[in-house]
């Protein structure tokens, strides 16, 4: 992945206005979880977790929360780079995405 491809995906996943260009972006970085370097998936990881403890579309962060599984299958993500996920108000969400967030606390 160059430099401009990173900088393009990091802009969608953060796209201010539009959730729906946030959940195709994190599931399009599902597709090529394993070409992705460390530093590339450590920061793809943590702005991943920063995006999804603001996120207002119930859509978009199953998408987020999917794409961080992903990540951590590759062995680079740690705890930390999930940090900002401590941030959800679990008791706003449906069961479903409580259980992603189960399922990155075990990881």
């Amino acid at each position: 992945m160059n430099a401009d491809q990173l900088l393009g995906l990091l802009r969608q996943i953060i796209d201010p206005g539009d959730p729906a260009v946030r959940e195709r972006a994190a599931d399009e970085l599902t597709d090529w979880t394993r070409s992705y370097s460390a530093a590339e998936t450590i920061t793809l990881a943590t702005v991943l977790s920063a995006t999804a403890a603001r996120e207002t579309s119930h859509l978009a962060l199953e998408a987020q929360l999917h794409a961080l599984l992903e990540l951590t299958s590759t062995g680079h993500v740690e705890v930390a780079h999930m940090a900002h996920l401590r941030e959800i108000d679990l008791a706003e969400l449906p069961a479903e995405l409580r259980g992603y967030l189960a399922d990155l606390d075990r990881t």
